[in-house]
């Protein structure tokens, strides 16, 4: 596909400016994800040879007896290497005056751990510092993995955008960019291309696949005078489309600057570490300061009391409450939670991947589990996405017969109700029936010589055209009705549909189970269609015949009424929507690459009741998030100091690894 767009870049030599920003572009981006992998594994490296250096200077000091000044640079190699990147972060918190995060608090913890050893009397601190900043890289690490590349670009939905529009001129046709084209001209769409811009039909008649666009599963039947919209394909007959509107306002190009803006009002959830480091490192390094500047007082004012000897004495007790300043801060540096916490979310992002659920990051499990609002898709959703036979009513045949009449008629057409027809006849291959003169009547239907017997399959207009007298199918509201006439008679109707996936109604149950408060079912298909969908699912509020713009505006209307809102979509005119969501769901088995791409989770094998698997596991991992965090807060004081430093952290360790079990 990227050749495919450098291809098209290249070839229009008039809009040569144009193009050369697209393939830059696109290089960038590609040179970007090639940068951020590298970057993952020079991180790797740089822990393992920070363990290495670490493991060298504990050697150097316990078989050299050298002095505290010279032991100092031995371990700041191993910590500058490991540290530089948090020391950098922290510095440019304090000068944009976004002081108190964690960085900030791993490099005051450390930088006082590496002072600590030069007062009188104190030990050196130096292995721990190197520690404390090696254990938070790895917690960082581990985030980064998990979380991989947040959003990559959307340009998989190039493939819905055309590359060539067919202009007609005195001389014939000339190909060019859909960009190149004035509104009012007129363009060939020839069978099995996307149509390239917006307009209405001049002459010709076909069936467009529109399931790109609208989630519609019934190829759109167009003729002359109707108005067609460009991205998508026409499946069958030449038409001539006079343009309506340029390439910029064509509803292809909107759709992909919709994705585009769409994930710029994404709403993202701080990092628990982040939160948690704004309220906690305030409070240590203020408690620390007033260690090492009030103690002092306090300590002289109770030996001297009011004298004029308390500054002495305040200034003869600094250096041991400095001292004891960076010991609490060392101590109070949380490791357990700079590890366990991105452990925690590691563990449930491989426990939902152990399910065939990839959630693209931590944060998107911390949305998940505020989750109280969900809202659907219809088509490949919550339905199959492809049509199956679902009632026949003969009316001078058998079922059998009418079925095995149907499925010959339709035998050579690529058309998927041809598709469901000849799917309910299988053996209509081998049972050596002679099939001729097959004409395909546009807008009506097919006609063909099955036996010697002259067999209509279509519409009603087609019935009324041989002259048969249907009538209507009492099912007709379940989904599309397709009769047949032998020799001019009326042989009955047979009813296809697009079926609910068999745990479609199990998902809204369990969704129902969890406390979610709403669901909702937004779909391009008929009013009808959509109402017996969601009757029979048990879904709270649908919306029908909606566009993917229209689609993106009932989202808008009801997001303010929820906590966490999340959108389930599998195709291209889902991409939209699945980026504006607060957490867009696709279905990643047979959802297109513009949806997978827009989402933050992807259900690998397209079960809608794995959304509720996915909330479970989202809940359970902030569970043990935040039981890791209160042990963090409440055990890891500096009454409690060796303990709580290496005690706590293995505790919040081990708990962190239950979340790898969904």
């Amino acid at each position: 596909m990227a050749h495919d767009h450098h291809h098209a870049c290249c070839c229009h030599e008039r809009h040569e400016e144009h193009q050369h920003g697209c393939c830059h572009e696109h290089h960038h981006e590609h040179h970007h994800e090639e940068h951020e992998e590298h970057e993952g594994r020079g991180q790797l490296w740089t822990i393992i040879a920070t363990v290495v250096l670490l493991i060298g200077a504990v050697a150097v000091e316990k078989t050299a007896a050298l002095p505290t000044w010279q032991l100092l640079p031995v371990y700041l190699i191993p910590y500058l290497l490991i540290g530089a990147g948090t020391l950098k972060e922290a510095a440019e918190g304090l000068a944009h005056g976004e002081a108190f995060n964690e960085h900030f608090l791993m490099s005051v913890a450390t930088i006082g751990a590496l002072c600590i050893g030069f007062f009188p009397g104190a030990e050196t601190e130096f292995p721990e510092a190197v520690f404390v900043m090696l254990f938070f890289q790895v917690g960082e690490f581990f985030e980064g993995y998990a979380e991989g590349r947040s959003r990559k670009s959307i340009e998989h939905l190039m493939d819905i955008r055309p590359d060539v529009a067919h202009l007609e001129e005195a001389g014939g046709l000339r190909d060019v960019h859909p960009q190149d084209v004035p509104v009012g001209k007129v363009i060939a769409v020839k069978p099995g291309e996307k149509v390239p811009l917006d307009g209405t039909v001049e002459s010709g008649r076909s069936s467009l696949n529109t399931m790109a666009l609208t989630g519609e599963s019934v190829p759109l039947e167009v003729r002359e005078g109707d108005d067609i919209i460009s991205g998508c394909i026409n499946l069958n007959g030449l038409i001539r489309v006079r343009t309506a509107k340029s390439f910029g306002e064509s509803t292809v190009t909107k759709i992909i600057r919709l994705v585009e803006e769409a994930g710029e009002h994404k709403s993202q959830s701080e990092a628990f570490i982040t939160r948690f480091a704004r309220i906690y490192t305030p409070i240590v390094v203020g408690l620390a300061l007033a260690i090492a500047v009030g103690m002092p007082l306090v300590e002289a004012l109770m030996e001297t009391g009011l004298g004029g000897e308390v500054m002495t004495a305040a200034w003869a007790a600094f250096p041991e409450w400095i001292y004891r300043a960076l010991m609490f801060l060392v101590v109070s540096c949380p490791c357990a939670l700079v590890i366990s916490v991105p452990l925690t979310f590691f563990g449930g992002l491989g426990g939902a991947s152990r399910k065939g659920i990839l959630v693209k990051g931590a944060n998107f499990l911390d949305i998940l589990s505020k989750t109280d609002t969900v809202v659907f898709d219809k088509t490949g959703t919550l339905t199959e996405g492809r049509f199956a036979v679902v009632a026949v009513h003969p009316e001078m045949c058998s079922e059998f017969q009418l079925l095995h009449l149907a499925a010959h008629v339709e035998h050579s057409t690529t058309h998927p109700i041809g598709a469901a027809l000849r799917d309910a006849f299988p053996d209509e291959a081998t049972d050596g029936c002679q099939v001729s003169d097959v004409e395909e009547l546009p807008g009506k239907g097919i006609r063909a010589t099955v036996q010697g017997k002259t067999v209509c399959v279509g519409n009603t207009k087609m019935m009324d055209a041989v002259g048969a007298r249907w009538h209507q199918c009492e099912h007709g509201d379940e989904g599309t009705v397709i009769h047949v006439a032998i020799d001019g008679s009326y042989a009955g109707h047979i009813v296809i549909s697009d079926q609910a996936k068999p745990d479609s109604a199990e998902a809204v149950r369990q969704l129902k189970a969890l406390g979610v408060g709403k669901t909702v079912m937004l779909t391009g298909d008929r009013e009808e269609v959509a109402a017996r969908v969601a009757e029979e699912l048990q879904i709270d509020e649908y919306h029908a015949e909606l566009l993917p713009a229209e689609k993106v505006e009932r989202m808008a209307a009801l997001a303010p009424g929820a906590q966490a809102l999340a959108f389930v979509g599998d195709g291209i005119n889902d991409a939209p929507v699945l980026a504006r969501a607060d957490v867009g769901i696709a279905m990643g088995g047979l959802g297109s690459d513009a949806a997978i791409e827009a989402a933050d989770v992807v259900l690998m094998d397209d079960r809608p009741s794995k959304i509720a698997t996915a909330i479970r596991i989202a809940r359970r991992t902030i569970s043990i998030a935040r039981q890791n965090i209160a042990f963090a807060i409440g055990v890891a004081t500096m009454w409690l100091a060796v303990f709580a430093d290496v005690g706590v952290t293995v505790l919040a360790v081990l708990n962190a690894m239950r979340a790898l079990k969904a």
